[in-house]
């Protein structure tokens, strides 16, 4: 077996599933998907096309639009992994960095998934934004939460106040064993240094149960050079203008008018990899999705274009208008980051199981 594959298919459940970034990375580092779980209707149907159309990584796979708050994640129970992005608009600039004061803060409903499930390892991704110093205590809350998923958050006083009874709870029961507890790692990772033709920086929150024996660390980047990160044009330039006849043979990839720079919003060049595509608050903002050419011109970056850059496969066709398809897009993981993040759980994972055996295999010839 090449040294680069899983050893074993495991299983996951995944939160806030949008259009399936995480969810085909994780699939190739070696997990398969007993549930999805998404709100945003478009995003569903790109998945259930996707799963129709008999896409490897999306079969045998519940698919259910719905309210996260309203599943009992106790039928999961023992899973491999959890997964998901909870919403970052509340801690990204476009969506007015509320934070814990946003109502769209998922966070609470990704700590009660691993409380229930009790899954031997979660991965949890988010924006940048989230490592902002007025963030910060907010970020141990969370991080505290994910180490003791159990511990019971009291809602008749502030997440503050309830910092500082987590704070308190982990003085006191010290490295000893007893409830539910994670080795949380948080790590700050640029896709551009993992080979994606994207500068895209995403904040990772990886745990481990506690009596799962591993030494693991966030993967070393292999393109953390410059010099070295893929640009846009060897991502997109063997696609055909996407205004020519030959485009209709690529889905998604269909000439979107309008494009235009404005201050701070001036286009990806293609020398360089491109700008982070983003979602938006109110619709697509269109600097993010643009080209520079090097004559000065820009054109929008079509759906295929884009999902390049979020290294989607090319058999993976993005469902609703162009603006939504941008959206699900600028909302999504990238491929190779999630499947380089999740291949290092899986090896980690592996290990854990091959341990076991050998374990078991030193007890059973010593009682013989």
């Amino acid at each position: 077996m090449c040294s680069n594959e899983p050893v074993k298919k495991f299983q996951s459940i995944e939160l806030f599933s949008g259009a399936g970034g995480l969810a085909l990375g994780l699939h190739a580092a070696g997990f398969q998907h007993r549930a999805l779980y998404e709100w945003n209707p478009s995003a569903v149907e790109t998945l259930l096309y996707n799963q129709r159309m008999g896409h490897a990584s999306l079969r045998g796979t519940k698919i259910t639009r719905g309210d996260v708050r309203q599943v009992d994640f106790t039928q999961y129970l023992g899973v491999d992994l959890v997964a998901g992005g909870p919403p970052c608009q509340p801690f990204s600039m476009g969506g007015k960095a509320a934070g814990m004061n946003d109502s769209r803060d998922m966070f609470p409903q990704a700590i009660r998934a691993v409380a229930e499930a009790q899954p031997k390892a979660f991965i949890f991704e988010n924006v940048r934004g989230l490592l902002r110093p007025a963030f910060s205590n907010y970020v141990e809350y969370i991080r505290l939460q994910m180490e003791f998923p159990t511990f019971p958050i009291s809602q008749n006083i502030s997440w503050d106040q309830n910092l500082a009874r987590l704070e308190r709870h982990k003085e006191t029961v010290g490295s000893s064993c007893g409830d539910l507890r994670y080795r949380v790692h948080l790590h700050l990772a640029n896709a551009a240094d993992y080979g994606v033709p994207q500068q895209r920086n995403r904040v990772f929150f990886v745990g481990f149960r506690s009596d799962i024996e591993t030494d693991w660390s966030f993967p070393m980047p292999a393109y953390n050079d410059p010099s070295r990160w893929i640009p846009l044009s060897k991502a997109i330039g063997d696609l055909p203008d996407p205004s020519s006849k030959k485009a209709s043979k690529w889905a998604n990839h269909v000439f979107q008018s309008g494009a235009k720079p404005y201050p701070g919003h001036t286009g990806s060049p293609l020398d360089r990899p491109a700008k982070a595509l983003k979602a938006g608050a109110h619709g697509v903002p269109g600097g993010e999705n643009m080209i520079l050419f090097p004559d000065g011109s820009v054109r929008y970056l079509t759906v295929r274009e884009s999902a390049r850059v979020q290294t989607f496969p090319d058999d993976y066709k993005f469902l609703g208008s162009w603006t939504e398809a941008m959206r699900q897009l600028g909302n999504a993981v990238p491929v190779k980051l999630a499947e380089i993040v999740g291949r290092s759980v899986a090896k980690a994972l592996s290990r854990q199981v091959r341990q076991k055996v050998k374990a078991s295999d030193s007890e059973t010839l010593q009682s013989s």
